[in-house]
């Protein structure tokens, strides 16, 4: 009888365990699909032509795209082969393309990579500047610019190699964080 008696007991303490983890099992299941479906797009648009206006009624960003999709989990836009101009005081603005950028918290920060380039034009500033690397991270209202990959700047008659930049895209200062190398070609005139 005993021997009976302790075997219901078990029974009926694997049967309450079983239910146990079947619960807990179950009730997890519904989060990991709530995740995976959280992170689906919201809205996209196609052959993106986006100008941005500041305060005063100027155009300061202008995007242009073939695709962008938004995810609203993260706030975050994925923008396939972006063209980027970043407008300023000066007559000329800066331009930035690249294979793919992500842009967070709206416009407040952009990240490009994938054969970067970022071009400013000559104007009383500054002169014509060409700059690439593999990736940059650029914040456009506060028009700073960085990357911590090799970059190479290219202005008339110089060519500047270096690791890592930090550019003040509105004064239009390139500062080369490490292992500048320049070379400077004078014009034949």
């Amino acid at each position: 009888m005993l021997s009976l008696k302790n075997s219901i007991i078990s029974f009926l303490m694997i049967l309450t365990l079983g239910l146990s983890l079947w619960s807990i099992l179950g009730s997890k299941r519904p989060e990991i699909i709530a995740t995976h479906a959280a992170h689906r797009p919201d809205a996209f648009m196609e052959n993106v032509v986006a100008t941005i206006i500041n305060k005063e009624g100027n155009p300061s960003l202008k995007v242009e795209a073939p695709k962008m999709v938004h995810y609203a989990d993260n706030d975050t836009t994925d923008i396939e082969t972006p063209h980027i101009t970043l407008y300023r005081e000066s007559p000329e603005p800066w331009s930035i393309d690249s294979r793919h950028a992500k842009a967070t918290q709206g416009l407040d920060k952009i990240y490009f990579w994938e054969n970067v380039v970022v071009h400013h034009i000559n104007d009383s500033a500054n002169p014509t500047t060409t700059m690439t690397t593999a990736t940059l991270t650029v914040f456009p209202n506060k028009q700073i610019a960085q990357t911590d990959d090799n970059v190479t700047v290219i202005q008339p008659s110089t060519t500047i190699h270096g690791l890592g930049m930090l550019a003040n895209l509105h004064e239009g200062t390139v500062q080369l964080l490490s292992k500048a190398q320049g070379e400077y070609l004078p014009n034949a005139s």
